[in-house]
């Protein structure tokens, strides 16, 4: 006995007759709110959303921005180092430039100082008052050629027109005319003493001027009672005749060697 398929009402539905009933199943439901209030399964639910991949879009985009927050911050931190070491740099340079300005003060300073002490020196030193001569008549030498009956000064070879040195710091005192001494010039020292230069050519100085040591003052010369050109120096207690002392020793004392 043969078997036929049945036909016409009774016969199953198709695979994608299926499909579209559910479908249409579904969209009634829908209309109806019944699938609206239906709560799915927690595991449904992450299921649905590890299918839809939003959670590793949320998850990479997290890790980006904290990525990004700590490249902020690293730049941030490079840029306060480097502000730091600038200004230390800087800070590092300006302590630098105050040690050198401080120094080469103080250099500029020990300099003035030094030139201070050389001119201190030099005002105190005592010169001879011919330089690289000699006593050709010595102090207290008699005869009758003084009118005090000896030499109240010494004498210092020296041919006509030689220069005339003041032999330490003064003031000259007297300039011109000195009767038997001729041209001369007297200047009070510093010390208090006085200096005389007798027979000068000419003179050089005026009254009032302040000297140093080995000023020229003058040229040795004949003028006044004398027999030829030479110097006639005396050192004195004050300015008058007759308070005269040992010139010699006088330039020696103040460090002259003759």
């Amino acid at each position: 006995m043969a078997f036929t398929r049945a036909t016409g009402k009774h016969r199953r539905p198709g695979r994608i007759q299926r499909s579209t009933a559910r479908a249409a199943g579904v969209a009634a439901l829908a209309a109806t709110g019944v699938v609206g209030t239906l709560t799915p399964p927690a595991h449904a639910a992450e299921s649905a959303a590890e299918q839809t991949g939003l959670t590793p879009v949320v998850a990479i985009g997290d890790t980006v921005a904290d990525r990004i927050a700590d490249q902020v911050a690293a730049q941030q931190h490079a840029a306060e180092v480097a502000e730091a070491e600038r200004k230390a740099v800087e800070a590092a340079r300006e302590r630098a430039a105050q040690a050198a300005a401080e120094a080469a003060e103080r250099a500029r300073e020990a300099k003035e100082r030094a030139a201070r002490e050389a001119e201190r020196k030099r005002l105190g030193t005592y010169v001879s008052p011919i330089a690289g001569s000699y006593v050709s008549t010595g102090y207290k030498s008699g005869g009758a050629v003084w009118s005090s009956g000896s030499h109240t000064g010494v004498d210092f070879h020296a041919a006509g027109g030689t220069p005339v040195r003041a032999v330490g710091m003064g003031t000259v005192v007297e300039a011109g005319w000195g009767g038997a001494y001729g041209n001369q010039i007297v200047i009070r020292m510093n010390d208090g003493t006085y200096t005389q230069y007798g027979h000068l050519s000419s003179i050089g100085v005026s009254v009032g001027q302040r000297v140093a040591p080995g000023t020229q003052i003058g040229l040795s010369g004949a003028t006044g009672n004398v027999t030829g050109a030479h110097l006639h120096f005396e050192a004195r207690t004050s300015q008058e005749y007759g308070s005269d002392i040992d010139p010699v020793a006088y330039l020696r004392s103040h460090g002259v060697t003759i």
